[in-house]
């Protein structure tokens, strides 16, 4: 959000409406430059340029790990692709709708940026792929599945069921079923066992066959298994948003 308002300040004069594309692309550029600046700086590495030979996504996954191995590039970069395709935009959200309410204001693009990443922030709409993770770390093993859906139909205020159900979609959520098949194919082609993913196939295996989810059309939604993809890809929880807002800025620029 800071970086999105430093460039509002330098692109404060941007007043000529033939410009406006130029400044979408600027900024969908300058994000994925920034958001892999951050993930270098806390993690105590030296920042690396772009390479403009590179593909959108290959140029990401460069910048951000430096990686020589032509393999995990191309697995990481055609799943960021699908990533970044199935998270740009998605209706009235609340994101959003608040980039469009900055804009009708007359303000700039970078300004409007800055208001949708604000509105990001919130747990309640661009931390729900980190609350999935922290949900599935949290019942430890496929066996305790049974045990923390029935608490989750007891009522158990101290138990929230993240990744399952949305305003627009009353059944399964399409975007859900192609993430799916994404997060088994790079576990696959990195090598990764990650426990996460047999948590979460069991979790939805049993939702989809319980009446308590089946008449309060809760089913698995996007942010389900997008957690563990990109923790399998290298990016740490805490920036999870971080990439939703890379994504959902194209989205926002349009």
């Amino acid at each position: 959000m800071a970086c999105f308002s430093a460039l509002a300040s330098y692109y404060h004069d941007q007043k000529d409406d033939k410009d406006e594309l130029e400044f979408a692309k600027s900024a969908v550029a300058k994000v994925a430059s920034t958001v892999a600046l951050i993930y270098r700086y806390i993690t105590n590495q030296d920042f690396i340029g772009a390479d403009p030979e590179l593909s959108y996504s290959e140029n990401f996954v460069h910048m951000m790990f430096d990686i020589s191995s032509y393999k995990f590039t191309q697995v990481v970069a055609k799943a960021l692709d699908i990533i970044f395709t199935l998270h740009a935009d998605h209706e009235q959200n609340a994101s959003t709708a608040t980039v469009r309410l900055a804009g009708s204001s007359g303000a700039d693009l970078f300004a409007c940026l800055v208001a949708g990443t604000a509105t990001l922030w919130g747990p309640a709409h661009g931390g729900a792929n980190e609350a999935v993770v922290n949900m599935l770390m949290a019942i430890e093993k496929p066996s305790n599945v049974r045990q923390f859906i029935q608490k989750v139909k007891d009522g158990n205020k101290s138990i929230r069921l993240m990744g399952f159900g949305h305003r627009v979609y009353k059944n399964y959520d399409p975007r859900a079923k192609i993430m799916c098949e994404i997060c088994k194919e790079i576990l696959k082609d990195l090598g990764i066992n990650d426990p996460l993913l047999e948590i979460a196939v069991e979790l939805e295996n049993i939702a989809l066959q319980d009446s308590y989810f089946i008449e309060r059309n809760l089913y698995p939604n996007v942010d389900f298994y997008s957690g563990i993809v990109l923790k399998a890809i290298g990016i740490p929880v805490r920036m999870f948003t971080t990439l939703f807002a890379l994504a959902r800025t194209s989205g926002w620029s349009a």
